[in-house]
């Protein structure tokens, strides 16, 4: 292998070790309210809680999961109790909050 190619390859390892360290190549997160299971959010699930792991409810509106950005309202969830139709959204949702 001659000594260009061996730099060209060498340069091309660095780069794409340091994309991945940095996350340039990671896809972009967005805060989705209503889509985690009891207990699986990753923050901010309303009073009575502190941070993740803490909503009691599935679906908790006021909690949030990072999800991949533009799939939150893509989300397939079931139907609520009435059969209407539930999604996630990227603001806090006033729905299946905990019993006070």
């Amino acid at each position: 292998m001659s000594k260009t190619l061996k730099t060209a390859a060498l340069v091309g390892a660095v780069a794409a070790s340091f994309a991945a360290t940095t996350g340039v190549s990671a896809m972009e997160k967005e805060k989705c309210f209503g889509v985690s299971l009891a207990g699986q959010n990753d923050c901010a699930a309303g009073p009575g809680t502190t941070c993740a792991g803490t909503s009691t409810v599935d679906y908790q509106g006021n909690a949030w999961t990072l999800v991949d950005a533009g799939t939150c309202a893509d989300i397939e969830l079931p139907a609520m109790a009435d059969g209407s139709a539930r999604m996630g959204s990227l603001e806090e949702l006033k729905r299946d909050l905990p019993a006070s």
